[in-house]
């Protein structure tokens, strides 16, 4: 019975011996592959000289945009000095002015159901014909006979277009449309030029 035995050992360290093999060898397999290649004083060079010849190519678009940038500076500071600041418009209206504004005479419709073409008076365009339409005022007439008081009452109510009929002067356009003149936008309206 034991005269088997030593040749069980042998065979069990035979087995132990390919296994730690077995081992090292898939050992050095991944630790070969897992490790990166190093680096040559050649691939540094040839790196440095690659990143020398992009600068060199592309130094005259950094030196555009710098100037590019400059100008728009000096522009700037041009406008600064030449424009003067808008003041912006306050959510409080001004309470001075609403207390000498008086609402124009409206009408509930337009005279014979056609009104006039509000759109011949520069600064009105369909939007703000539609807001006039809305608070009663269909013809150039109406908008000729406003007083300083009536100008700044629509001047205040018109949202989103306040102040326009000062701006525009709607009043001496009104004016001239109402006798059946012309002025030199009524006459681009007509023409198709402008809407």
């Amino acid at each position: 019975m034991f005269q088997n035995w030593g040749f069980l050992l042998a065979e069990i360290w035979l087995l132990i011996g390919l296994a730690a093999l077995l081992g090292l060898f898939v050992g050095w397999m991944i630790w070969s592959r897992g490790s990166a290649p190093r680096a040559t004083v050649n691939d540094a060079s040839q790196l440095r000289a690659d990143l020398e010849r992009c600068r060199a190519m592309h130094s005259d678009k950094d030196d555009r945009i710098r100037a590019l940038e400059a100008e728009i500076s000096s522009l700037r500071l041009v406008a600064a000095k030449t424009i003067p600041p808008r003041p912006m418009e306050t959510a409080e209206p001004d309470r001075s002015r609403k207390e000498e504004s008086v609402k124009p005479a409206t009408l509930g419709a337009a005279r014979g159901g056609m009104p006039d073409d509000l759109k011949r008076i520069k600064g009105i365009g369909g939007k703000l014909e539609e807001l006039c339409f809305e608070l009663g005022f269909y013809h150039f007439d109406q908008i000729a006979s406003w007083t300083s008081e009536e100008v700044a009452w629509v001047d205040e109510n018109l949202e989103g277009y306040k102040g326009r009929v000062t701006r525009d002067d709607w009043v001496s356009q009104a004016k001239l449309l109402a006798e059946g003149k012309e002025t030199e936008f009524s006459q681009r309206v007509d023409q198709g030029d402008v809407y």
